[in-house]
């Protein structure tokens, strides 16, 4: 059996101290930290920016909606999935937009309703308001 000789250091060579090898994991502990933040927030970041992305699909897709719909003269206003528009009682959210509220309201944009109704939508969730858009429709038929 051989045995193999042990290695020697040289005059003074030393190892790491205990103080030196805290620094370092203490330094690699700040940089690890910083960097799940940043994953964190980007995380945070990505997650609003689908919420609002979706939440502004819907609130373009309602406003078409309401556009091709019947004229309604005076005020109205309905909200979705709670109570759908009166001259269509089968319109509701699509499944992918569980947890969005839409809230539509028309107003006669003068005192004298001559055709032209502001519609206002907003969509929300959780009560908080995410995004709204607000645009004009004109009664074709008069």
């Amino acid at each position: 059996m051989k045995i193999l000789p042990m290695m020697r250091t040289k005059k003074g060579e030393r190892g790491f101290t205990f103080i030196e090898v805290l620094v370092a994991l203490a330094i690699l502990g700040i940089i690890a930290a910083a960097f799940l933040f940043a994953l964190a927030s980007s995380s945070k970041s990505v997650a609003l920016s689908d919420e609002r992305t979706a939440a502004e699909s819907l609130a373009r897709t309602e406003m078409e909606y309401v556009k091709n719909s019947v004229y309604v003269m005076a005020s109205w206003g309905y909200e979705l999935p709670d109570t759908p528009p009166s001259w269509d009682p089968s319109h509701t959210l699509p499944a992918e937009y569980s947890g969005f509220t839409v809230t539509v309201s028309a107003a006669p944009l003068r005192l004298v309703d001559d055709g032209i109704q502001s519609i206002t939508i907003t969509v929300s969730r959780d009560g908080k308001d995410i995004f709204s858009v607000t645009d004009y429709k004109v009664n074709r038929n008069a």
